[in-house]
């Protein structure tokens, strides 16, 4: 899914809606702010609703919050996150890793963010990712990836006894695991950076 926020540039979508339809991609006009992006699995996709007005009354400084939300959770993971001045959104060594864009209405928010955790990434080629000619996007699943970690399918197959089967369920259970504890870590984020306490859910009431 692609969602066109409000400051969408034409230059931003260099197939036409309509093509990208064929491909089997939907295309929405959404209220937040900013350009055009891409939704799709894989992603922590959080749109959290604050009275701005029993915080600060600025959408400015809570985006930067929220970029610190994300910052800190990405440490968890090894992840040295950062902010790319004059950009909102949260990056990594020059790509990007998250994307950011909010609206409010009497102060009151929607929207939010999108981190990419175990996304594909390739539909982000079809866009120009928050109109920012030349992005890089990347996920959590491939900065943790780094060659150093890596492992090739020869030494994958080694260890599972080549079972192509055992392989694939591997994985899905990789990206269960990430998933996880990425909702996990923003959780915390969230508490660390806005001074909330999470209020978890109650088992079912006899």
């Amino acid at each position: 899914m692609i969602t066109l926020g409000r400051g969408t540039k034409t230059s931003s979508l260099p197939l036409d809606i309509e093509s990208l339809r064929r491909r089997g991609i939907e295309v929405f006009e959404v209220e937040r702010g900013g350009d055009v992006t891409y939704h799709g699995p894989g992603q922590l996709v959080g749109y959290p609703i604050f009275h701005l007005g029993q915080h600060k009354q600025d959408l400015h400084w809570y985006l930067r919050q929220l970029e610190e939300v994300l910052i800190v959770a990405l440490r968890e993971f090894g992840i040295a996150a950062e902010r790319n001045v004059g950009y909102t959104g949260v990056w990594t060594r020059g790509r990007k890793i998250a994307s950011i864009g909010v609206h409010a209405k009497q102060w009151v928010t929607w929207h939010g963010f999108a981190l990419n955790v175990t996304t594909e990434l390739s539909p982000f080629d079809l866009i120009v990712p928050c109109g920012i000619p030349g992005v890089v996007m990347t996920s959590v699943a491939r900065e943790q990836d780094a060659p150093t970690h890596r492992r090739t399918d020869a030494q994958t197959d080694e260890r599972t006894g080549g079972h192509a089967d055992t392989r694939a369920s591997g994985r899905a259970d990789e990206r269960t695991r990430l998933a996880a504890a990425a909702r996990a870590a923003v959780v915390r984020a969230f508490e660390a950076v806005f001074g909330f306490r999470q209020i978890r859910e109650l088992e079912a009431i006899p």
